[in-house]
């Protein structure tokens, strides 16, 4: 008897990202909120200072000499604002910003139609540029470089190459895989903005904007306390302070205070680090079931039931970056800060040079 088709490393990712308020993806009703709470000028957008006041500059200079913008690059993980600073430039540009999506230009016909809709110096935004069909791709090069689309007319003997120019325009292409892009494409764009994560001083300041556009009254330590478990990410940040709201009006005053923010995150399970249950859960699998580490990421996958790719691409992210989980040659070890902060006594072991943190993947 044939067995049921797996489902998909994808769906599977998907499916976690949907149970989790602390991931930075788009989820359940952020978009919609995200348009109430996006900021439309550089004066409004908080953060990102070094990248922020670079663009200033470009975009004066571009609007000076009335040309468009360079082809511009933004990458980052997740909610850190890559749709928002498109819109942002082509708000303070004076142009229009025609946005879509990378899977969603199946073929040269969708990618002509929408360049050939272009108004001197408008944007183009493409999320997931990385996801680009490569025939698509390589027919956005002369597009890029001298504003032109090849188009093949006929077939065989009768096939014939026609040149259709495009007005002068600037592509904004974003990605939170910039690993995936081909050095053609990459080498096309003139500037690249690597967005970082945020410090609390300046997530507390979004909540508390955030909160003013919805109209909620908050207290300072409150915002910065939904701050502190957002994990970097404003998209988080914008998020938890909803949920937080809901907790507020349904068994509170209606005011977000600190009291508001510790009975939602305790009902959520959201901890002062940010991390939810599977933070935590994989963390106490490695350090109470396999002592501290080295664990190999099959093993570490199946005592999650998780996909390898959901751990790798979902999970462990975060976790590395604020030194909670090391990668090794013999694979996964729990670094101190993971034992401090599950309260966790540490165990001497003897080290190995391979239980050195590495950055390959295994």
């Amino acid at each position: 008897m044939p067995r049921a088709p797996r489902a998909s490393t994808r769906t599977a990712e998907v499916r976690a990202l949907d149970a989790r308020p602390i991931d930075g993806s788009v989820q359940g009703d952020d978009s919609r909120f995200d348009r109430t709470l996006r900021p439309q000028t550089f004066d409004d957008y908080v953060g990102q200072s070094k990248h922020k006041e670079n663009l200033r500059v470009f975009v004066e200079a571009a609007r000076r000499r009335s040309e468009p913008l360079d082809h511009m690059l933004l990458c980052g993980p997740p909610g850190l604002g890559k749709t928002t600073l498109a819109q942002i430039l082509a708000h303070e540009m004076g142009v229009e910003l025609h946005m879509t999506n990378g899977p969603v230009v199946e073929h040269k016909g969708a990618l002509a139609g929408l360049l050939t809709k272009l108004a001197p110096h408008d944007i183009l935004f493409i999320d997931e540029i990385h996801r680009l069909n490569p025939i698509v791709e390589e027919s956005l090069y002369p597009a890029m470089e001298d504003f032109r689309i090849d188009i093949m007319t006929g077939e065989g003997a009768f096939a014939s190459a026609i040149q259709l120019p495009v007005q002068p325009f600037t592509l904004v292409g974003a990605t939170t895989r910039t690993g995936l892009l081909t050095a053609p494409l990459f080498s096309r764009f003139g500037h690249i903005v690597r967005l970082d994560f945020y410090p609390v001083d300046e997530l507390a300041l979004i909540v508390q904007r955030s909160a003013r556009l919805l109209d909620l009254t908050i207290e300072a330590r409150a915002a910065e306390e939904i701050a502190r478990r957002s994990r970097g990410t404003p998209r988080i940040a914008n998020r938890l302070l909803r949920r937080v709201r809901d907790f507020a009006e349904v068994l509170g005053s209606g005011v977000v205070d600190a009291a508001a923010v510790k009975l939602a995150c305790e009902r959520l399970e959201i901890d002062a680090a940010g991390f939810d249950p599977m933070d935590r859960r994989l963390l106490q699998i490695i350090i109470v079931d396999y002592d501290g580490g080295p664990v190999g990421v099959e093993t570490l996958a199946a005592a999650l039931g998780e996909p390898r790719d959901t751990v790798e691409d979902v999970y462990e992210p975060y976790l590395l970056q604020q030194g909670f989980l090391g990668r090794t040659p013999r694979g996964r070890v729990a670094t101190r800060k993971a034992y401090d902060h599950l309260g966790i006594t540490q165990k001497p072991r003897i080290a190995s040079s391979d239980d050195e943190p590495q950055g390959d993947l295994f």
